[in-house]
C-alpha cells in the first residue's frame, strides 16, 4: 500500500515538474523584438512582432471604453514596454495604453480608447523581413460614410463656385428627390442634399490631449474618453451651401500604393516607396480639387492619406464606395539591379501579360497583402475573389486610353520612359469592373539617380503636373458619364 502511494506521489511530482517545464518552454518560447503603431482615420494599428507565434485573448470593456489583450507565453521585456511611448497625442482611437505583468507568463496590455471600437486581432507568418506578427487592428464601431466625407469637404470649397440667387435648402433630412421622368435615385447627389440641409449643433469643447493612465497594476479605472467636436455647418456668402449650387462631382480615386507595416520598394539611400507615391499624391490631389471638366467641380479621393496599410482589395472597394470616374494608383518600381530606369504605366489585362517584366512587377504588387497584413477569414476571402474576379473589357478599353494620355504627358516632362507604350498584366488594384484604372510607376526608385529626382520636390510638381494634364486630356476626348441627374 505504502509502495503504491510513494508511486502515484512520485507520479504526480513528476507531472508538475513537467507542466513546469512546459510553461517555462511556453514562456522561453517567444521573445517580442519590436512593436509599431499605425494610427489612422480609418483605424489604428499595433503590431507585435516576435520571433515565434503569439497567442492571445481580448477583451472589450465599456463606460470608459478599454480593451484588454493577454498575450499567453511571455514575459514583459523592454521591447514590449516601448509600446506605452509610441502612442500619440493625436491617435483617432487610443487615448493610452498601460502593459504589465499580469500573471507569470502571461502580459497584459490595457488600451484606454478615445471611441468604441470593433477590434480585430490576428496572426501574421513571418514574411519578407518580418517575423511573426500579432496584429490588433482597432476600426471604429460606426466608420465614417467617404462618400460623404467627400461631399462635405466639397461643400465647404462651395464659396469658390456658389450660384447667385440659389434656392434655400430643403428643411430636415429628407433627401431631395430626383426629377421627374422615372430616373433611378443617384445616392451621390442624395448625400449632398442631406449634408447641406443637415442642422449642425453646436461645436463641443473636446478634451485633447489628456495624459494616459500610467503603468501600473491592471485594470485602473479611467476618466471618460475624449469627445469628438462634429464638423461646423458648410457656408457660403450667401448662406448654407446646398446641392442645387453645384454641378456634377468628377471623383478621381488616387491610390497611394503600399503603406503602414508595407514599406514598398527601398531605394539605395534609404528612400521608401510608401513614403514618396504619398507625397505625389497630396500633390496631384491638390491639382484635381483646383480643376473641373466643363464646369463640373473635380475632387480627389485618397484611399490612403497618411502612412498606413490599405489591402488590395479595399482600395477597390474605396473607390467603387465613393463612385469614382477614374482611379490612379500610384508606385515608384524596384529591380534587382540599379541600371533599370524610366517611368511605365500600367492597365488591366483579361488575358496574359503585355511582357514578362509587366508578369513580374504585377505578381511582386499582387504580394503586398503579404507584407502589410491581411485578416482575411473564410468569408472576407471569399468576397476578395469575387470583387477581383471581375474586370470587363470596356473597363480596359478606357484605361488604355487614359494611360496613353498620362504616358504622353510624363514623357512631355523629359522623364524618361522604361516602355514607350501603356502595359497590361493582371494587377489586382487595376480590377473594379467599372472605372477605369491604371497603376503608374514613376521612376525607378532602385536606380540612384532615378531615387534623388523622386525625392526631389520640383520632378515631384512636374510630374504631378503631367498626371494632372494626362487626367484632362482623357476627359477632353472622354467626358464622364451623365448620373442619373445633376448635383
Amino acid at each position: 500500500m505504502r509502495a503504491s502511494g510513494l508511486k502515484r506521489r512520485a507520479l504526480l511530482q513528476g507531472g508538475s515538474i513537467a507542466l513546469l517545464l512546459g510553461v517555462h518552454e511556453i514562456a522561453q518560447g517567444a521573445t517580442i523584438v519590436a512593436v509599431r503603431v499605425w494610427p489612422a482615420s480609418d483605424y489604428t494599428r499595433v503590431t507585435i512582432e516576435s520571433d515565434g507565434r503569439l497567442n492571445s485573448q481580448q477583451l472589450v470593456v465599456g463606460s470608459p471604453p478599454r480593451l484588454a489583450v493577454d498575450i499567453n507565453g511571455i514575459d514583459l521585456n523592454p521591447a514590449l514596454r516601448e509600446l506605452v511611448g509610441k502612442i500619440k497625442p493625436d491617435d483617432p482611437y487610443i487615448n493610452g495604453l498601460r502593459v504589465g505583468q499580469f500573471a507569470p507568463g502571461v502580459v497584459r496590455i490595457v488600451f484606454d480608447l478615445k471611441q468604441a471600437v470593433a477590434p480585430q486581432v490576428f496572426s501574421l507568418a513571418p514574411v519578407a523581413a518580418y517575423k511573426d506578427r500579432l496584429v490588433l487592428d482597432l476600426y471604429p464601431q460606426q466608420a465614417a460614410d467617404p462618400l460623404e466625407s467627400l461631399i462635405a469637404e466639397r461643400l465647404r470649397d462651395a464659396p469658390k463656385t456658389a450660384v447667385a440667387g440659389a434656392a434655400p435648402p430643403p428643411s430636415g433630412d429628407t433627401p431631395t428627390p430626383s426629377r421627374s421622368g422615372g430616373e433611378a435615385a443617384d445616392p451621390l447627389g442624395e448625400l449632398m442634399a442631406q449634408q447641406s440641409a443637415r442642422a449642425t449643433p453646436p461645436v463641443s469643447v473636446t478634451q485633447a490631449n489628456r495624459p494616459s493612465a500610467p503603468v501600473g497594476p491592471l485594470p485602473i479605472p479611467m476618466p471618460p474618453p475624449a469627445v469628438s467636436a462634429p464638423p461646423p455647418p458648410v457656408t457660403t456668402g450667401r448662406g448654407i451651401a446646398t446641392a442645387s449650387q453645384t454641378d456634377r462631382i468628377i471623383i478621381v480615386a488616387l491610390d497611394p500604393g503600399h503603406g503602414g507595416e508595407d514599406p514598398g520598394a527601398m531605394g539605395p539611400n534609404g528612400t521608401r516607396e510608401k513614403d514618396i507615391v504619398l507625397q505625389i499624391a497630396h500633390r496631384l490631389r491638390e491639382r484635381i480639387n483646383a480643376s473641373s471638366v466643363n464646369g463640373n467641380p473635380m475632387r480627389a479621393y485618397l484611399t490612403r492619406d497618411a502612412d498606413f496599410f490599405v489591402p488590395l482589395g479595399v482600395r477597390v472597394q474605396k473607390a467603387r464606395r465613393v463612385q469614382a470616374d477614374l482611379f490612379v494608383s500610384i508606385h515608384a518600381d524596384a529591380f534587382t539591379t540599379p541600371e533599370a530606369r524610366g517611368a511605365s504605366v500600367f492597365a488591366l489585362s483579361q488575358g496574359g501579360a503585355s511582357s514578362s517584366a509587366a508578369r513580374w512587377l504585377a505578381n511582386k504588387e499582387n504580394q503586398a497583402d503579404k507584407v502589410g497584413g491581411v485578416n482575411v477569414g473564410n468569408h472576407e476571402a471569399q468576397v476578395q475573389r469575387a470583387l477581383l474576379d471581375m474586370s470587363t473589357t470596356a473597363q480596359i478599353n478606357d484605361s488604355l486610353k487614359l494611360g496613353g494620355a498620362m504616358l504622353g504627358e510624363i514623357r512631355s516632362i523629359g522623364a524618361r520612359l522604361h516602355k514607350a507604350q501603356v502595359e497590361q498584366a493582371g494587377f489586382a488594384v487595376l480590377k473594379a469592373p467599372d472605372i477605369p484604372s491604371v497603376l503608374v510607376e514613376t521612376a525607378f526608385i532602385s536606380n540612384p539617380e532615378e531615387e534623388a529626382k523622386l525625392r526631389s520636390t520640383a520632378y515631384q510638381e512636374d510630374l504631378a503636373d503631367a498626371l494632372m494634364r494626362g487626367i484632362q486630356r482623357y476627359f477632353a476626348q472622354n467626358p464622364p458619364l451623365a448620373r442619373s441627374r445633376q448635383l
